[in-house]
């Protein structure tokens, strides 16, 4: 993806990510300005498997990295000293995608003598949509919906945020992915689905909708996979009304439980949506007619910043910056990478929740 040429204002960030399978470096401005970013995925190397291989995505990053850095440093005509932090994805994700991303920034701090911002990934996409939509004030309602979470947050300001629910067991993206292998779509399988679900009848097959009515807003989506597997083993569908069958009961369980939160939580001035299934238009147009219903006002940041991305950790870094003042030297140097690392760590334990919450 090429430059921007806005007016640059604001402190200058060089983000990196690598806590899954997409190695992606950006540059971007305090004021929103997206300089430069490139971003390289790794589907070709996993599709073989299904899903993404840690060993292989880790390898990928280490080779692809470099590389990156240089011709998004050269595309943006910036050198190390014209930065003002190098801000990395220090967790939750893959180990040893993490720690690949994370020492190279580390080491691109010291050469340059900048702050090191070790960003959380779940911070990144949720803070994504305030570098998309500038006028987007704390506080809002955030449905944070990706391969490995699944979470309505109260995103009160940087570095404040408080879960209101998460999912007892799967995230709706690995279920959107699960669905898609099951009926033999590869991987990615969100957008496979997506695509598939436009040829089907989205009521030709009965699925549940777990938790629906539940008087706590958490999700559960493993019940659905496994009725999504009855039915292709069935043999009486065709796979693109189970695939527009399981998208719609998706979205009925977010709505449902989105409602939910509302009513325990609410109200809020904006519903906010982020991740790699806010990518998804059915899940966006259900969301938008929710957030009418509400008279909240619905924010999605584009497509581009809903998948994994560095300009949203460029930007969290923008955001702490801002935040902490011209005083603030950073994290250290000796900073963990993190494969868990929740956005609200005073959250009470979920019965049934795993790691993945």
């Amino acid at each position: 993806m090429g430059s921007v040429t806005h007016t640059l204002e604001g402190p200058l960030v060089l983000g990196i990510e690598s806590s899954c399978d997409e190695t992606a470096v950006a540059l971007v401005r305090g004021d929103g300005t997206i300089v430069a970013q490139a971003i390289a995925s790794q589907e070709a190397e996993h599709a073989p498997y299904g899903g993404v291989v840690p060993e292989i995505a880790a390898r990928a990053h280490a080779e692809r990295l470099a590389p990156m850095l240089e011709k998004v440093m050269t595309e943006a005509g910036v050198a190390l000293d014209d930065l003002d932090a190098i801000a990395a994805t220090a967790g939750p994700g893959l180990i040893g995608g993490l720690m690949v991303g994370l020492v190279s920034a580390k080491a691109l701090a010291m050469a340059a003598g900048k702050p090191l911002l070790a960003v959380n990934h779940l911070e990144g996409h949720a803070l994504s949509p305030r570098l998309a939509d500038r006028a987007l004030e704390f506080p809002y309602l955030l449905l944070l919906v990706s391969g490995g979470h699944c979470q309505i947050l109260s995103v009160e300001g940087v570095g404040q945020y408080r879960r209101l629910a998460t999912t007892i067991d799967d995230a709706l993206g690995e279920a959107f992915d699960k669905t898609a292998k099951m009926l033999g779509l590869g991987y990615p399988g969100g957008p496979a689905v997506e695509r598939l679900a436009l040829q089907g009848d989205p009521k030709a097959v009965t699925l549940p909708r777990p938790m629906k009515g539940a008087k706590e807003p958490h999700f559960s989506f493993a019940g659905l996979k496994s009725a999504v597997l009855r039915a292709v083993e069935s043999g009486a569908h065709t796979p693109a009304d189970i695939a527009a069958s399981f998208q719609q009961a998706a979205v009925e369980c977010l709505i449902d439980r989105l409602n939910r939160a509302l009513d325990s939580a609410g109200p809020f001035p904006a519903l906010v949506v982020a991740g790699g299934v806010a990518a998804n238009r059915t899940v966006r147009a259900a969301l938008e007619a929710l957030a009418a219903k509400h008279a909240m006002r619905f924010t999605a940041p584009p497509l581009a910043l809903c998948t994994d991305n560095a300009a949203m950790i460029a930007w969290a870094g923008c955001e702490r910056l801002a935040m902490e003042g011209e005083a603030f030297a950073g994290d250290p140097l000796d900073f963990v990478a993190r494969p868990r690392w929740p956005l609200d760590p005073a959250a009470e334990t979920v019965r049934g929740a795993g790691v993945k919450a």
